[in-house]
């Protein structure tokens, strides 16, 4: 089986004080989480497409399913207190739910980068049920400044080796369980993704190739950035 976490857990501080986690914001007529959890619907591979949200905006996230997403394989879930937290309780709801075989994977999702591909995802899938994990990124065009202390340049990691990453990021259920469940406190205090899990523990993760537009929606110049993208798409 094959299954879609859509990660909707985060308050979205960044976005500043618009009322509501930026996930919910609007763009081109419907809430950005909407647009995201349409690009999984288009792929029939999934036996469930989850969507976690925060605890106090669980029955606001099933209202916006319930309006704009007409798909049997959608399920909302209450997220954890982090993001691990939140992919934790992904894993443990598929746990609880389905009879998880050791060929089973999942792909995880940022809730706020609404214009993921087809490709992307079928490609995360294939690299995943092939390798066991995977991550999607793109090359850094950008110099990367290394800096402990924010103020001096500690070092500038040669840019051909250097990758952005974004999502989706995809792993085999079982191995992320144990893997997840592994992990000591100091481990979980350094973890800033679900990949980095894996390479704290020395596993591999193999690349998949992003795309530019599959942006992240973080901050209020980011909501522009989107509505253009979405107009040039419908045009």
């Amino acid at each position: 089986m094959i299954f879609a976490a859509i990660l909707a857990g985060g308050s979205g501080v960044r976005m500043g004080a618009c009322g509501k986690p930026k996930q919910f914001l609007t763009l081109g007529g419907k809430p950005v989480i909407a647009h995201t959890v349409e690009r999984f619907c288009e792929s029939p591979d999934f036996e469930k497409i989850l969507v976690l949200c925060p605890h106090d905006w669980t029955e606001h996230t099933k209202d916006i399913m319930s309006k704009h997403i007409k798909d049997s394989r959608v399920r909302v879930i209450r997220g954890g207190g982090s993001r691990n937290g939140t992919l934790l309780a992904a894993v443990e709801h598929i746990e609880s739910n389905y009879n998880v075989t050791p060929d089973d994977i999942i792909l995880t999702h940022d809730a706020v980068r609404p214009f993921v591909t087809r490709r992307i995802i079928d490609d995360n899938i294939k690299y995943t049920l092939k390798y066991g994990a995977c991550d999607t990124a793109i090359p850094a065009t950008d110099t990367i400044v290394e800096s402990g202390d924010g103020m001096l340049i500690d070092n500038i990691p040669e840019r051909s080796r250097m990758y952005h990453g974004q999502t989706p990021q995809s792993f085999n259920i079982k191995e992320l369980a144990r893997t997840v469940r592994s992990l000591t406190p100091e481990e979980e205090a350094l973890l800033t993704d679900a990949c980095k899990i894996y390479t704290i523990k020395g596993l591999p993760v193999y690349i998949v190739r992003g795309e530019e537009t599959n942006i992240k929606i973080t901050f209020p110049s980011d909501l522009k950035v989107a509505e253009a993208l979405l107009n040039e798409r419908d045009c």
